[in-house]
């Protein structure tokens, strides 16, 4: 493990959501910050917008949380979605996947959703959740194009994110592939909202129909 965290991954065979198991054994004071959850299956998983995330045995359903201060000083907290989709990306990036980024937090292959992150404040704690379509998708969304365990991603997941790289540099690389967006939507306060005009500020706001959008959620 890297300098600073050393943050130890509880695994288990089927949680309702590892999002909700994480925050509540920290507001128990059952499990302490840093540390990471697993599942090889989620049965009431959450997903941006309280969408549910459900997944099959061979996915990735992975927590983890982080004080604020083991994060880089520059980054915005309520940017701290994409700077963790920016790191899974990297690791993919490294074993062959095309995937990209759809703002704020989506993973794509191509034009079909295959996972997202979302995070979640408790008091000065920041709570990252993943769930990626490695092996099997529901209808109307994909699977990633590599083949890779679960347990590798959330492993590589977590040295990333305690070699501590700063928003800067991690957000250049996010802004370089940001015109993929132009031809998708996403939802703005319950409406379906085009991202074709969004403009991408440097805290990784965007700023569409002269309203400043954050992806913290």
């Amino acid at each position: 493990m890297g300098k600073g965290l050393t943050l130890v991954i509880h695994w288990f065979d089927s949680l309702e959501s590892t999002h909700q198991y994480l925050i509540g054994k920290l507001r128990d004071g059952t499990l302490l910050a840093p540390c990471g959850v697993g599942a090889t299956m989620q049965t009431k998983g959450v997903g941006s917008r309280g969408n549910s995330w459900v997944g099959e045995t061979g996915n990735l359903f992975f927590s983890f949380c982080v004080e604020e201060k083991q994060l880089p000083f520059d980054l915005p907290l309520a940017s701290v979605s994409i700077y963790f989709s920016v790191l899974m990306k990297e690791i993919l990036e490294e074993k062959g996947s095309k995937v990209w980024l759809k703002w704020p937090n989506d993973f794509y292959c191509d034009e079909k959703k295959v996972g997202g992150m979302i995070t979640s404040k408790i008091g000065a704690i920041i709570v990252g959740s993943i769930g990626l379509n490695i092996r099997i998708a529901p209808e109307n969304f994909g699977t990633l194009d590599i083949i890779v365990t679960p347990n590798t991603l959330a492993e590589g997941l977590i040295e990333k994110v305690e070699e501590k790289i700063s928003w800067k540099k991690v957000f250049s690389k996010y802004k370089i592939e940001f015109d993929q967006n132009r031809n998708f939507s996403f939802h703005l306060d319950g409406k379906l909202v085009s991202l074709r005009d969004a403009i991408l500020c440097d805290d990784g706001s965007i700023e569409l129909e002269n309203k400043k959008v954050y992806s913290l959620r």
